[in-house]
């Protein structure tokens, strides 16, 4: 572990920016589960910073609500409760229906041509067995469709709910392949927007969204692995 380090030290920039990004990175790919601590000397150490870069970091991390910080308890990993997650489904169905009603109005068909590569990049990556590669992906899908709608604004609130999302499903539904994305809905999606049929693609996404949303309940606590297995896990 510490010729690992002593690696990635010399070859990762120790930015604030960059510590901010690893971080968010581990959770999206479901690396650091909730609820775990986030201690601010190790932190400093396995990215060889000082601790008051640590600090602000960890002060962003919890203005977008990825953290907890407790007086006296330090920071961890936030833990949404199954009523947080709900809402956070709920709501982003709402968007996504939008964001899809736009879309449909503006597609063309090179916006269908990028959305069917990275389709074929998402299910290759599946076939490959680099789920993690396939899980960075399906997400980025969601973020295509509101990039390529072409709103700001939605691409805003999406992103932060996606960033949020991976922790409503590690606390209440587990890192089971089928908490994740399915890729023939995504499929469906796509082929519903090439048609110009935008209920019939926000009836899909709906279903989507609700394959998760519907198992969303608490779950008993499990133990968590050490933080810097969970952050230098690939």
């Amino acid at each position: 572990m510490t010729s690992q380090l002593a690696h990635d030290r010399s070859t990762t920039s120790t930015s604030e920016e960059d510590i901010l990004r690893q971080i968010e990175q581990a959770v999206l790919d479901h690396r650091l589960p909730p609820g775990t601590k986030l201690k601010e000397v190790q932190l400093a150490e396995l990215f060889g910073v000082k601790r008051g870069k640590i600090r602000k970091v960890l002060t962003r991390l919890a203005n977008s609500r990825l953290v907890v910080q407790m007086p006296n308890r330090g920071a961890s990993v936030a833990k949404p409760s199954a009523e947080e997650g709900r809402d956070l489904f709920a709501t982003r169905r709402a968007i996504e229906s939008a964001i899809i009603e736009t879309l449909v109005v503006r597609h063309d068909q090179n916006i269908i041509n990028q959305l069917r590569e990275l389709l074929e990049s998402e299910q290759q990556a599946y076939q490959q067995g680099n789920n993690k590669h396939a899980l960075a992906l399906s997400v980025d899908f969601h973020r295509q469709l509101a990039i390529l709608a072409g709103n700001t604004v939605m691409q805003e609130f999406l992103n932060d709910i996606i960033r949020r999302t991976p922790l409503v499903i590690l606390t209440h539904l587990g890192s089971d392949t089928d908490n994740r994305c399915r890729n023939q809905e995504h499929e469906a999606i796509v082929d519903a927007i090439a048609d110009g049929d935008a209920g019939k693609a926000i009836e899909i996404m709906n279903q989507h969204l609700l394959h998760i949303e519907n198992q969303i309940d608490d779950k008993p606590e499990i133990e968590q692995p050490n933080l810097a297995t969970l952050l230098l896990s690939q």
